[in-house]
């Protein structure tokens, strides 16, 4: 008797424990479905939030390189003020003296003083000993206008020569301005050329010097012009250089009207290199008429001059050019909104225009193309185009079939792992069953790991087969074995049955979230197809616009700007 009231004891405090152990397997059940579920939801937008935080990163990282490059600007502007300030009193004060010495209301000796003053405050530049002889010569000091135009040689040939040719012009001495400029070009190296002879060019174009002047500058252009054509790959090299230098004119787009594309399409990036191509030809169509639309100044030879010698004199010298590439190089990261790979390549392309010396033709680009930074007027670009049309024609061509040949002929659009493409976006119903059966295929394979374990199969059977062997013990009088065993036996078959309805609970919620996939994905695919149309419509029409380009530099005769060139022994090839 009091064997069988332990037993029974017992039995009960097993049954308390298996009950509560049934309990807790059920809430862990439950929890790790909602886990499994909530990691597929996860696994699925993973790869959605890890390229939104890299456009953050980007977008982050762009915005901290403008701020840093806005501050380089200011620092780098300031410390060429404190360097290089000085320079600008001699410089502002050279046509100070030549338009004073016009009009006769200052002293000479007050401009003699003036220009000793600078000389002392100014060492080794070279525009203050030349400035000592100008005021010499207005004084009629031979002698010490002839030290000091020995001293500005000295410290820099080039200008010196160049600047006193442009003064004997403006005073109406030609013999002494051609010798300054046989002086000037004796020096020079058609391959090596000054980039301060764009100044010549400049006064050659506005028909600023004389008949005899004239002569000796276009012969000395087509010298230059005969002995770069002899080099082998001449051609090629212009059409590379006059293709560099026309996609500088390339500008950052608006493309806030392609979303999807952005977002879904890894052959974003390439569309956006081939709108900013088309795009080109509109900024360069502009850049032309700008140019060639502009009259002929109507001004005083001597207010010409005066416009030529300041560009001459307020150019940064040599020991500028290390700030002055650095600002133009923050300028760009400025100009690109903190793209220092775009600041970079454009960086490389603009380097030319700082090269202290340059071959004749690379002269012609930069004047052509970069009149900012070569301080070059409209008539030495109009010169310089008609000068280059052969080769600017050549690279703009290459530049239009380059930019043609880049688009793809498929566009991709990529939806998480979905991947598929189109050519023209006119293939809805083709995507929309690929993504459909791509669904269909991805929730097949979800569902199809909902399934009961043998394990877990096994227990509804078995444990029934268990609680019946234990019936049979507990009859025959194994009290306590068949009470364990119809314990097993209840908690197998719960379990099994827990497991199976966890199971379609998982798989109800699987395919909602398939179903949710199917029609955002359906919304994606349209929004994305319909911008492929719209950019093979935005495309066609820009790209359009090059004819335009084209036949505006075809247009453009020797006759006007070449002068001289025009009836010369050699012909331009126009």
């Amino acid at each position: 008797m009091e064997e069988r009231v332990i037993q029974q004891a017992d039995l009960r405090t097993i049954e308390n424990n298996l009950g509560a152990i049934h309990s807790d397997l059920q809430t862990i059940d439950s929890s790790v479905g909602t886990v499994n579920s909530n990691v597929k939801v996860v696994y699925d937008e993973i790869g959605s939030l890890a390229k939104e935080f890299h456009d953050f990163i980007n977008v982050q990282q762009k915005e901290n390189r403008l701020n840093r490059a806005e501050t380089r600007l200011v620092k780098i502007r300031q410390e060429l003020e404190k360097k290089y300030g000085h320079y600008d009193i001699v410089r502002r004060t050279t046509t100070g003296i030549l338009q004073a010495n016009d009009i006769g209301i200052v002293k000479k000796e007050t401009i003699s003083n003036a220009t000793e003053e600078l000389m002392i405050s100014t060492p080794g530049y070279w525009l203050a000993p030349c400035l000592v002889a100008l005021a010499a010569w207005i004084n009629d000091q031979p002698e010490l206008a002839e030290k000091a135009v020995k001293e500005g040689i000295k410290r820099n040939d080039e200008k010196t020569s160049l600047f006193f040719a442009l003064i004997c012009r403006r005073a109406d001495r030609k013999g002494a301005c051609l010798k300054w400029i046989q002086r000037y070009l004796a020096n020079q190296d058609e391959e090596k050329l000054d980039r301060k002879a764009v100044i010549i060019l400049d006064a050659f174009a506005g028909g600023l010097f004389g008949a005899d002047t004239e002569g000796v500058i276009s012969r000395q252009m087509n010298e230059w012009l005969e002995h770069l054509e002899e080099k082998p790959g001449f051609v090629e090299q212009q059409t590379q250089q006059w293709s560099d230098a026309i996609n500088l004119k390339r500008q950052t787009i608006d493309t806030s009207s392609y979303t999807y594309l952005k977002k879904y399409s890894k052959t974003w990036p390439v569309l956006e290199d081939i709108l900013e191509g088309a795009h080109l030809h509109a900024e360069m169509l502009t850049y032309l008429t700008g140019i060639f639309e502009q009259e002929a100044s109507t001004a005083a030879i001597k207010e010409q001059l005066d416009e030529i010698l300041n560009s001459l004199v307020t150019d940064f010298d040599d020991e500028e050019l290390p700030l002055r590439k650095e600002e133009k190089f923050e300028q760009f990261v400025v100009d690109f909104d903190g793209d220092e790979g775009r600041a970079r390549q454009n960086m490389t392309i603009e380097q030319t225009s700082f090269d202290t010396h340059k071959d004749f033709t690379q002269l012609l680009t930069d004047a052509a193309m970069k009149a900012e930074t070569t301080h070059s007027s409209v008539s030495s670009q109009k010169l310089a185009f008609a000068l280059s049309k052969d080769w600017v024609l050549n690279a703009y061509n290459d530049i239009v079939a380059q930019n043609r040949m880049k688009i793809p002929n498929e566009i991709e659009i990529n939806i998480d792992t979905f991947a598929t493409k189109t050519t023209d976006g006119q293939n809805e119903k083709e995507l929309v069953d690929q993504f459909n059966q791509h669904i269909d295929s991805g929730k097949s394979r979800a569902l199809s790991q909902y399934v009961l374990s043998s394990f877990e199969q096994f227990c509804l059977y078995g444990g029934a087969a268990i609680g019946i062997i234990g019936l049979f013990m507990f009859v025959a009088g194994s009290i306590f074995l068949g009470a364990i065993a119809v314990i097993a036996g209840i908690a197998m078959v719960l379990n099994h049955n827990s497991k199976k309805k966890q199971i379609e609970q998982n798989k109800k919620t699987a395919e909602e979230q398939f179903e949710k996939k199917r029609e955002t994905g359906v919304q994606i695919i349209r929004a994305t197809l319909a911008e492929v149309v719209d950019f093979r419509l935005d495309f066609s029409e820009h790209d359009a616009e090059s004819q335009s380009v084209i036949d505006f530099l075809e247009q453009i005769s020797p006759d006007q700007y070449v002068r001289k060139l025009a009836t010369s022994n050699r012909r331009i090839k126009m």
